[in-house]
C-alpha cells in the first residue's frame, strides 16, 4: 500500500506564502505517484485561525483535492497550535473520498470501499478493536494516538510524575499489539499515527531533546507491533528501524514540517512516501520546494566580503545577518548600506540584527568624596592602577594653558613647564607635597618687629625665605605658619519666609432688627430712619475697640 504522510503544516497568515507553496506541490506530486491514502499526522494549523481567513480556506483547498485521490485521515496535533475542534470542519470537505479527524485513541480501519471505521462506533466502543469487531473486509489499519491532554491523564491515573504517564502510555501502546499481530497473520498492514516527542530524537536544530518529559520512547512504539509508525510534532525528518524476528522491518519516522519555517532549521523539507505491507514498512522523503534560509553570524562587526560571498553561492535566499559590536562603535554599521549590498548579491530577503554590547564603566569609590582635582585624580589612578606621578606632574598644563600651547609644545619638542604666578596668578601645587602658602595677613609674635608683606625693599633675592636678616639673634625666630585648610563655603540657608500669623476672626454681631431691614431693603435713603440710626451707632469708640483687637 502506497500512503502519503505530510505533518506540521502550520497554516497561517504569517507562514502562508511558504507552507502553502509546499502543501500544494507536496499534495500533486503525491498524486502522481498514485498514493492510495493520505495522512496529516497533526498540527494542520499554526494557532487558533477564523474560519474566513484565507489561511483555512487554502487548506480546505488543498485537503479537498487530496481527498478526491484517496481517503484522508486528520489527527488532532498540539492544542496549542490546533485547539480543539479546530479540524472537525474538515471531514465537512471531503471530494470523492471521506476525510476522518481522529481527536481520541483509537483505531480506525479502513475497509475496501475506502470507508472509515472506527473502533469507538458501534454496539461496544472501545479504544481498540478485537479480533470480533474488525471490520472483515479492512484492507489497512491505523492505531490512532493523538496529543494527549496531560492534566487528563494526571486525574485519570492519580500521577504527576512524568514517569508514570509515560508508563501509562506505554500501556496504551502495548493494548494495540494483540490486534496488530492478528491483523498481520491476516496480511493486512498496519500502521500507527502519532504526534509527540520521541526521547532522544532531535530538533530541526539539531538539539537533542533529553529528559523525562517527553511522551515516547521507540520501544514503546515498536512494542505496539505496527509495521509503519507515522509521527508529527519534531520539524526535522528522523528515521529509527527495528527488525521483528519473523516479521520484517518495523519504522519510525517524522517527515518533518512541510516548508522552512524558522532561520537555523537543518536537512531538507517535505513529505514522505511509504510503502507499507503486512511484512515490512519503506519510507523515503520527497522534497518540498521550501525557501532557504541563510543565518550569518558574525562575533565582531559584519564582513561584507564573507557575506557577498555565500550570498552570491545561494541566490534567492531569504538571509539573516547577526553581528556584535561594542557600544562606542555602533556607528561604524550602515545597516541601510549593508542591506542594499546583500541584495544585490542575490538575496531575496534580507534581515539584519545587531547585538550592542553596553560599555561597562567602573566608577571610581570615593572619588565624589575628593575636594580638589588633584585628589580626584589621585584617587582615579588608584582605583585604575595606574602610576599618578606623571599625571598629577601634567596637570597644571591642563588647568592653566589652552589646548592650543599644549599641542605647540609636544609638536616642537618642547619639555612643558607649569606656568609661573606672574603670568596666570597663583599657580595650582600638585606636586606630593604641597607647598605651604604665607596668608596675606600674619600673625603678631610678641617680640618680633612686624613687617608688612607687600613693602620688602630690603630683602635680597638670594636671601631664603626661613631667613630674616633684620631680626636680632635674641629674638625668637618666627614659626612657621602651619597651612590652612581651605574652608568649603557653605552654602547660604534660604531664610524660611515667615508665616504670617492668622487674623484672628471677629466675634460676629448679632443682626438686629434694623440691620436686617437695612440689608433686605438696599433702595432706601440714606436718610431713612433705618439708615440714620444705623450711622449713628458707628461711633469713633466702635473703630478704636475693633482696631484694639488687632
Amino acid at each position: 500500500m502506497k500512503i502519503a504522510q505530510f505533518s506540521d503544516l502550520h497554516y497561517c497568515p504569517e507562514h502562508l506564502d511558504e507552507v502553502d507553496r509546499c502543501f500544494s506541490a507536496a499534495v500533486e506530486a503525491a498524486i502522481e505517484e498514485g498514493v492510495e491514502v493520505a495522512v496529516i499526522s497533526g498540527d494542520s494549523t499554526d494557532h487558533r485561525v477564523d474560519l474566513h481567513s484565507l489561511s483555512v480556506q487554502r487548506l480546505s483547498e488543498r485537503i479537498h483535492t487530496l481527498s478526491n485521490h484517496c481517503p484522508v485521515l486528520m489527527l488532532q496535533g498540539t492544542f496549542f497550535h490546533e485547539p480543539l475542534g479546530t479540524l472537525e470542519v474538515f471531514q465537512y470537505v471531503g471530494g470523492k473520498y471521506p476525510i476522518f479527524v481522529a481527536t481520541d485513541i483509537q483505531q480506525v480501519a479502513l475497509t475496501e470501499d475506502n470507508a472509515w471505521v472506527s473502533s469507538l462506533s458501534g454496539e461496544t466502543p472501545h479504544f481498540v478493536f478485537t479480533e470480533e469487531t474488525l471490520p472483515k473486509n479492512t484492507k489497512a489499519l491505523f492505531s490512532c494516538l493523538p496529543t494527549v491532554n496531560k492534566a487528563e491523564m494526571v486525574s485519570a491515573i492519580a500521577a504527576d510524575d512524568h514517569a508514570a504517564l509515560g508508563d501509562v502510555l506505554a500501556e496504551l501502546l502495548s493494548a494495540f499489539a494483540p490486534i496488530n499481530t492478528v491483523a498481520r497473520e491476516k496480511h493486512i498492514p498496519t500502521i500507527g499515527v502519532s504526534h509527540g516527542t520521541v526521547h532522544g530524537c532531535l530538533t530541526e536544530h539539531g538539539v537533542p531533546m533529553i529528559g523525562f518529559d517527553h511522551e515516547f520512547t521507540t520501544g514503546s512504539l515498536f512494542a505496539s507491533k505496527v509495521q509503519a509508525y507515522m509521527l508529527g510534532h519534531i520539524h526535522k525528518h528522523q528515521v529509527w528501524e527495528n527488525a521483528l524476528p519473523q516479521y520484517g522491518t518495523q519504522r519510525i519516522a517524522y517527515p518533518g514540517s512541510i516548508g522552512r519555517l524558522h532561520f537555523g532549521e537543518e536537512g531538507d523539507k517535505g513529505w514522505l512516501f511509504w510503502e507499507i505491507d503486512y511484512r515490512n514498512a519503506a519510507c523515503m522523503l520527497m522534497p518540498a520546494p521550501a525557501k532557504q534560509l541563510l543565518h550569518i553570524d558574525f562575533e565582531a562587526a559584519p564582513d561584507v566580503a564573507e557575506i557577498q560571498k555565500v550570498v552570491g553561492e545561494n541566490p534567492g535566499a531569504f538571509v539573516r545577518i547577526r553581528y556584535n559590536i561594542p557600544e562606542d562603535q555602533r556607528h561604524t554599521v550602515d545597516r541601510d548600506s549593508l542591506q542594499k549590498i546583500v541584495e544585490q548579491a542575490g538575496a531575496k530577503s534580507v534581515k539584519i540584527e545587531g547585538r550592542i554590547i553596553p560599555v561597562v564603566r567602573v566608577r571610581a569609590q570615593g572619588i565624589s568624596q575628593s575636594k580638589t582635582l588633584e585628589e580626584k585624580l589621585r584617587k582615579w589612578c588608584e582605583n585604575t592602577h595606574c602610576e599618578a606621578a606623571p599625571l598629577v606632574g601634567r596637570l597644571p598644563l591642563l588647568v592653566n594653558d589652552d589646548a592650543e600651547t599644549i599641542a605647540s609644545d609636544l609638536m616642537h619638542g618642547k619639555p612643558p613647564v607649569p606656568p609661573t604666578s606672574a603670568d596666570n596668578g597663583p599657580a595650582v601645587s600638585v606636586t606630593d607635597n604641597p607647598v605651604s602658602v604665607t596668608p596675606d595677613v600674619m600673625p603678631v609674635t610678641p617680640g618680633v618687629t612686624h613687617v608688612t608683606p607687600d613693602v620688602t625693599p630690603d630683602v635680597t633675592p638670594d636671601v631664603t625665605p626661613d631667613v630674616t636678616p633684620d631680626v636680632t639673634p635674641d629674638v625668637t625666630p618666627v614659626t612657621p605658619v602651619t597651612p590652612v585648610t581651605p574652608v568649603t563655603p557653605v552654602t547660604p540657608v534660604t531664610p524660611v519666609t515667615p508665616v504670617t500669623p492668622v487674623t484672628p476672626v471677629t466675634p460676629v454681631t448679632p443682626v438686629t432688627p434694623d440691620v436686617m431691614d437695612a440689608v433686605t431693603h438696599p433702595d432706601k435713603p440714606a436718610d431713612h430712619p433705618v439708615a440714620t440710626r444705623n450711622a449713628k451707632k458707628q461711633t469713633p469708640q466702635q473703630e478704636v475697640d475693633l482696631l484694639d483687637l488687632f
